[in-house]
This record gives structure tokens, C-alpha cells and sequence, in this order.
């Protein structure tokens, strides 16, 4: 068991309030895009916004891609402008008090394909399931797997190209690790705080991802992130 990444109540306290600045800077955010704007624009707005809140950092560079840039996980953002029928992913942390927030959302800007629509939904079942399997004791392989053969079974298993998630603490990658590799001593215990963030990426066309950080408790979860995941159409 990863028994170091076990956070103190004062400790998931301030994740806590690093996920509710990310929910309120996202509730700015899909108000604030426009078709048009450039990625680095909208980038740029959101550190801000979370600056403006009172965040003492970023957590990581903010990732905000459009369109076939939404294929690269880890994308930088362009000078590329959005437009009608692109996919938005924006991966972004607060910190407060050295502790780290991350979620992600992808929405909508306009009329999309059904094709993305479907994608869109195999993620959000997938990133439900493993969510759902989230306690004490269960085997973060297991976790993972759960979300790979959903996404596998709609099609896009070469379309996983990462892993359902991580901890998250002073540093906003830390163990356990949630994914294939993850061996047998790698269990989630009390209090700990992961992310659970399954996508989907098409190459040359679009990227799905939606991200929740998640504190384990004795009972299963607690979801930090409150934000809307039906998907959001702008």
C-alpha cells in the first residue's frame, strides 16, 4: 500500500478549497469563450481568473486545446482560434497553501458530430465507473481497467493513451498511480486524494477528457470537483 500519500484532514482541506476555486474559475470560463478567441487567450484568462481568486500559483501550465490540438493529452496552448464544432479541453489547478487542485473539462463550442457526442458519452461512462469503484482496499489496477474496457469495448481502446489517474498533494502527480502498470501493492487507502481522468483522442481531429479529484473515504468518495460533466454545448 502507498501509505505515504495519506493526507492529514488539514491537508485535504486545502485541496478542497483548490478544487472550489477550479469549479468557480470554470464557471467564468465557459461565459467567457467566445468563437474566435485564440487558445493562448482563453489560457491566459483562466490563470488569471484563478490569480484573482486568491490562488498562490498554478498547479501545472494550464492546457487549453481545440480541435485537433484536443489530440495531444499534454498539448500546449496556440495561437490557433476556436470555431464552430471544435471540442475545448481545459486541464488546469489552483494551490493553496502548497496543495494542489487539477480537473478537467472538454465542452462544446457550437453543433458537433454525432461521433463526437458518442466519444464524449464513452468518456463520461468510463470516468463514471471508475469513480464509482473508487474505496479503501480496491487495487488501483482494477480501477483503471474498469475504465479501459468501457472505452475498449465503444472502440477507441488506441484512443486511451494514458492513465485513469493519480494522487494529487504538494505536488500534483504523486502516487498511487492509477493505470496498467500499477502492481498489487498499489491500493487505495483513507484519505488519500486521486484524480480519476479516462479520455479519449482522436489524431489530427479531437481529444476528449473529463478529470475529477477525488478524496477516499470510508465509505467510497468524496468529490471536490463540482463541476457540470453532462456535456456542455457553448
Amino acid at each position: 500500500m502507498v501509505d505515504k500519500n495519506i493526507k492529514r484532514p488539514e491537508e485535504l482541506l486545502k485541496i478542497m478549497k483548490a478544487s472550489s476555486m477550479g469549479d468557480a474559475c470554470f464557471t467564468h470560463i465557459i461565459g467567457y469563450i467566445r468563437e474566435g478567441m485564440t487558445e493562448k487567450q482563453i489560457a491566459g484568462e483562466i490563470e488569471e481568473t484563478l490569480k484573482k481568486m486568491g490562488s498562490q500559483g498554478l498547479a501545472f501550465p494550464t492546457i487549453f486545446v481545440s480541435g485537433e490540438n484536443g489530440a495531444d493529452p499534454h498539448g500546449s496552448p496556440t495561437d490557433k482560434r476556436i470555431e464552430e464544432g471544435d471540442m475545448l479541453t481545459m486541464d488546469f489547478g489552483a494551490v493553496i497553501d502548497g496543495y494542489c487542485g487539477d480537473m478537467t473539462r472538454t465542452v462544446a463550442l457550437g453543433s458537433i458530430s454525432s461521433e463526437k457526442q458518442k466519444a464524449y458519452e464513452t468518456v463520461l461512462k468510463a470516468q463514471e465507473k471508475a469513480l464509482s469503484l473508487c474505496r479503501p482496499g480496491i487495487k488501483c489496477f482494477d480501477i483503471d481497467k474498469a475504465a479501459r474496457d468501457i472505452i475498449e469495448k465503444a472502440g477507441y481502446g488506441e484512443n486511451f493513451i494514458h492513465g485513469t489517474g493519480h494522487g494529487v498533494g504538494r505536488e500534483v502527480h504523486e502516487e498511487p498511480y492509477i493505470n496498467k502498470k500499477a502492481g498489487d501493492e498499489d491500493i487505495l487507502a483513507e484519505n488519500m486524494a486521486i484524480t480519476i481522468e479516462p479520455g479519449i483522442y482522436i489524431p489530427g481531429r479531437f481529444g476528449i477528457r473529463i478529470e475529477d479529484l477525488a478524496i477516499i473515504s470510508g465509505f467510497g468518495i468524496i468529490n471536490t470537483v463540482k463541476s457540470e460533466k453532462k456535456l456542455l454545448i457553448l
